[in-house]
């Protein structure tokens, strides 16, 4: 009788963390590069951990002079890892948001709040001092669930 107990405990444990121990890459088809030291997104028990996103132009590969074209470019790279990753804006918890200038809140929040909608996801907004691409004003990573 004990050993039955402790086999179906046993069994009820493995069934409960098999998906939380899976990690399975998300990347959009626009983002394969194969030289790239991350991966745009990992999908682990139901959660999505997307990279931190610049507002780079996808035809020009460079970050526009318009910080709020940058904003949208961002938003829309995450769009992107989202999709692949069967989700949307709609199922971010989380959002870290790195400005290089803090005077640029208000206009990162205008662009925001016309992606995410009530209610929105917990974040953080931090000012840093410089990202890794010299130009860029904005880098944005996020985490989803479903």
């Amino acid at each position: 009788m004990q050993k039955r107990i402790l086999l179906t405990i046993c069994i009820l444990a493995a069934a409960a963390f098999p998906a939380s121990a899976e990690k399975k890459p998300v990347v959009p088809q626009e983002m394969e590069k194969k030289d790239a030291p991350f991966t745009p997104g990992i999908l682990s028990g139901g959660t999505l951990y997307v990279s931190g996103q610049m507002g780079t132009d996808p035809k020009t590969s460079q970050i526009p002079d318009d910080f709020e074209a940058e904003m949208r470019f961002a938003l829309d790279r995450a769009a992107s890892i989202l999709k692949a990753g069967g989700m949307g804006f709609n199922d971010v918890v989380s959002v870290q948001v790195y400005l290089t200038d803090v005077e640029l809140f208000p206009r990162m929040n205008a662009i925001y709040t016309t992606y995410f909608k009530d209610p929105r996801p917990a974040r953080a907004t931090v000012g840093v001092l410089k990202l890794v691409s010299p130009k860029a004003h904005v880098e944005i990573s996020m985490t989803a669930h479903k």
